[in-house]
């Protein structure tokens, strides 16, 4: 038995994923192309289209994660790593992403770094500016304006603190960082003649924007955690945009499983008919847009959540972008 297990896992290894690698080269030979040839193209196409990339290069980066395109972790973090978003560590993202699929904790604002949820002793030591903020970031149009802000702020105030406790592993996967993003910004300017508060505000906010924009209905609040993930249908432009993370069912009951199968994964565990007992089905981006643009999909209070067994201190976790 071992040697017939060991016999498939080495058939798996050697098939290469070619559409993720097609993903590669579309984002990294999108974004070289892009940003090289920026001064032909108008600002109201060079914007969309250096956001789409960079949301592209984050659902990239998250099929990294999942062990994608190759068997070899180092070999996918080289794939993931460079920094077009700016923003973010991808060291940092794997762990607080990995930390997110312990489905017994989706939402919980404690253990969850990807929740958008407070606890309800921080909601009511809140002052109506931050509450409002709060619930402002519970729609749309304010996840999509306002949350990436948000995002980037909590996220760096918390390095901010762990860098200041010390925390040598961090200030390694940041000195990398600011590498990486220093090399990014040569070329932008040096080679390029970009300017960076246009990458800033169309390529690195915009990217985030959309990617909040995928992420924004897929969990809500549940006792029960198969109750927790949603499904939002797409047709081809947003599939390939998110590589069908937007399935978010069939996500987190097989995350490794690559993206191009995901969509018959979903029927084969009939993904819609738990998202609709569940966290919601929705007939594509518009359906969101049209229930959510104006009205908040959940209250930013956690109607339940966990603590931490042993602990009498509630520690809430950084917020994260999915």
């Amino acid at each position: 038995m071992r040697n017939g297990n060991n016999s498939e896992t080495n058939r798996r290894v050697r098939r290469p994923e070619w559409p993720t690698w097609g993903v590669v080269l579309g984002v990294y030979g999108g974004w070289t192309a892009l940003t090289f040839l920026h001064g032909s193209l108008p600002v109201w196409l060079l914007a969309p289209l250096g956001a789409l990339l960079v949301a592209w290069h984050s659902s990239l980066q998250h099929e990294t994660i999942h062990g994608h395109p190759t068997r070899n972790r180092r070999i996918n973090a080289l794939v993931g790593w460079p920094p077009l978003s700016l923003w973010m560590p991808y060291e940092l993202y794997r762990a607080s992403h990995l930390a997110h699929h312990r489905d017994e904790r989706i939402t919980c604002p404690i253990e969850d770094p990807e929740s958008f949820y407070v606890l309800p002793e921080e909601w009511a030591a809140m002052g109506k500016a931050r509450r409002g903020l709060l619930l402002a970031n519970q729609t749309l149009l304010g996840r999509m304006t306002l949350g990436p802000a948000i995002a980037i702020a909590g996220f760096w105030k918390a390095e901010a603190a762990t860098l200041l406790r010390g925390n040598v592993r961090h200030w390694v996967v940041w000195t990398r960082h600011v590498a990486g993003v220093a090399a990014i910004l040569l070329w932008l300017t040096a080679i390029c003649g970009f300017p960076v508060w246009l990458y800033l505000a169309a390529f690195s906010y915009g990217g985030l924007s959309l990617t909040l924009l995928r992420s924004f209905a897929e969990h809500r609040a549940a006792a029960d955690p198969r109750h927790r993930t949603a499904v939002v249908e797409s047709g081809p432009l947003f599939g390939l945009l998110f590589l069908n993370n937007n399935l978010h069912v069939a996500h987190h009951a097989k995350p490794g499983a690559p993206w191009y199968r995901l969509p018959s994964l979903a029927r084969s565990l009939d993904a819609h008919a738990q998202a609709m007992d569940g966290a919601g089905l929705y007939k594509g981006y518009r359906d969101v847009i049209a229930r959510y643009l104006l009205h908040p999909v959940a209250h930013p209070v956690h109607p339940h959540p966990r603590r931490k067994a042993g602990h009498g201190e509630i520690i809430p976790q950084p917020r994260a972008a999915a």
